[in-house]
């Protein structure tokens, strides 16, 4: 006879397993789910519990009990918390369900979606107030430097929310839109700072092209010989020189005194990003990590310096020869840009979550 469960384990069937059961419906989710008890001190853990329950995306189905859809990334994300409850000496449980109490798993993605739609109205709010003001007439200028940190900081806002939105939750493209609209306005208004207007020269002009840089390359040099050949030249070739060279048919990059190198505040990166109009919301993630990496001025603050610049050292030591380095540092950037543009998501219709179900039933089985 199996042991009888707590009452809140009872919320869910069918636990435990990582694959759904055989003869499953089609379209059905599978949850995981975290049962808690927290102690009374210290008195900050039930906050800090809640907050990162928030960042995970989690919601509540019953007081201490919270769900998000299984996947090993979620199972990580719960597992952790729970070490963190029990260290502080409080009670957690991690167990997967195909059900939850009496809520369907339509009911469940409905309460997802609204969560997240919430989040999405909120970056609304606030990036509608700021395009508003940034409209004004008689209003100061902003520098650069400031009118790229608010329009990052929306980014980081979005990308945040887009991680948690696992069903595709209707506002996404109404802040998207927005924030492009901000950075436009922004861009209007700050002074071009001495690097002048990017050019925007013909790019077939530049196809098939030997591009050269210095040996030993880093985290700008492998950003630049990604783009170039992703988005730039696809038939380019790479080469390494110590000194620019005076004639050919070469074009040199990231080198002292080339035309695709840094420019006023740009790395090289960004420098071609702008050259060559490649407007695209993944290689801003990227433009932003090769900034701060690079240049070290914290100026986007992007959460994955450290991670990429440890990846980008591990290389460094890893390959003595500077082809097989850069190209397994492209590789990084591919690996990178395709993580971003997933959770950037496809843009299109989205579903609008339900009417809120009645709050009774979620209590409607009482032990």
């Amino acid at each position: 006879m199996s042991p009888t469960r707590r009452p809140a384990e009872r919320l869910a069937t069918s636990v435990t397993g990582a694959a759904a059961p055989p003869g499953a419906a089609a379209g059905k989710h599978r949850w995981l789910l975290l049962v808690h008890q927290l102690p009374a001190k210290p008195s900050n853990l039930r906050v800090r519990t809640w907050r990162r329950l928030q960042q995970l995306g989690a919601v509540a189905v019953k007081q201490a009990v919270y769900v998000l859809p299984d996947s090993p990334s979620a199972r990580e994300d719960f597992e952790w918390l729970k070490s963190e409850i029990e260290a502080a000496g409080g009670q957690a449980s991690v167990f997967a369900a195909d059900t939850v109490d009496t809520w369907s798993s339509e009911e469940l993605t409905d309460e997802f979606r609204r969560a997240r739609e919430s989040d999405y109205s909120t970056l609304t709010r606030a990036a509608e107030r700021v395009l508003t003001a940034a409209k004004r007439t008689r209003r100061p200028r902003r520098s650069r430097r400031a009118a790229n940190r608010i329009v990052e900081t929306f980014r980081q806002r979005l990308a945040a929310v887009e991680a948690i939105d696992f069903f595709g939750s209707a506002g996404r493209d109404r802040v998207v839109t927005l924030v492009s609209e901000l950075q436009l306005a922004l861009s209007a208004d700050t002074p071009a700072e001495g690097e002048g207007s990017p050019t925007d020269p013909k790019r077939d002009s530049f196809r098939g092209r030997m591009w050269v840089t210095r040996p030993r390359p880093g985290i700008d040099r492998m950003g630049s010989a990604w783009l170039i050949k992703r988005f730039i030249d696809p038939k380019a070739r790479f080469s390494f020189v110590s000194e620019p060279p005076a004639t050919g048919n070469v074009v040199p990059f990231d080198m002292f005194g080339v035309e695709f190198t840094h420019r006023g505040e740009w790395c090289t990166f960004e420098t071609l990003a702008h050259t060559f109009a490649v407007s695209d919301g993944a290689v801003e993630r990227l433009a932003a990590i090769v900034h701060d990496l690079d240049l070290k001025d914290a100026r986007f603050g992007a959460p994955e310096v450290s991670a990429v610049g440890a990846l980008v050292e591990g290389l460094q030591a890893l390959y003595a020869d500077d082809h097989t380095l850069l190209e397994s540092g492209m590789t990084m950037f591919e690996a990178l840009y395709r993580a971003f543009e997933r959770t950037a998501r496809r843009a299109g219709p989205r579903a609008v979550a339900g009417r809120r179900r009645k709050a009774r039933r979620v209590h409607k089985r009482r032990e």
